[in-house]
């Protein structure tokens, strides 16, 4: 049998996180500390969860070690971004110019041409998988159009105003059943 012993207030809260969290490997491994705090066998516990019984040990030890902190998954760190810091910006004001402003004859960038771009101007070429990344990760999305009425020509938008006032001023034919 592995035991902890917990305070009730530290029980409490560990159970209220339980209950409130999303994360679901969060809450297994609260759920095998508390349910350790509750005099369960290790194998018990790592029957009613569906995992190994050093799995039930590893995560008691490591509530014992660093408390909730190292019951909180760890993200991996993975291999870092393939678009340099200093350009991040450039390629941030391109994608949302859009592809009109270099010349392109369309509303819509493609992530294809945003990874062309920084080979065009600093010979680097990033991956296409990492161009949609670095994309979603700063708040852009290619494929639909940001138009902001606030940013458009003001001289413009009278005169589309204009004509469209103008078509709707046409009579329309009666309809006749005849």
């Amino acid at each position: 049998m592995i035991r902890v012993q917990l305070p009730a207030a530290e029980a409490d809260r560990l159970d209220a996180l339980f209950r409130s969290t999303d994360d679901p490997a969060f809450r297994v491994s609260l759920q095998i500390v508390l349910m350790a705090h509750r005099g369960r066998a290790r194998q018990d516990i790592a029957a009613d969860r569906g995992v190994h019984r050093k799995t039930v040990t590893r995560w008691v030890n490591a509530y014992r070690a660093d408390g909730l902190d190292g019951l909180r998954p760890k993200k991996a760190k993975g291999t870092p971004g393939h678009i340099p810091e200093g350009l991040a910006d450039e390629i941030k004001r391109w994608g949302i110019e859009g592809p009109a402003k270099p010349g392109l004859d369309r509303a819509n960038g493609t992530h294809a041409e945003l990874a062309d771009h920084p080979k065009k101007v600093k010979g680097i070429r990033p991956s296409r998988s990492a161009v949609p990344r670095f994309c979603s990760g700063i708040g852009i999305r290619l494929y639909r159009p940001t138009y902001r009425h606030d940013r458009g020509d003001p001289v413009e938008q009278s005169k589309a105003k204009a004509d469209l006032a103008d078509l709707g001023n046409g009579r329309r034919p009666a309809n006749s059943c005849c």
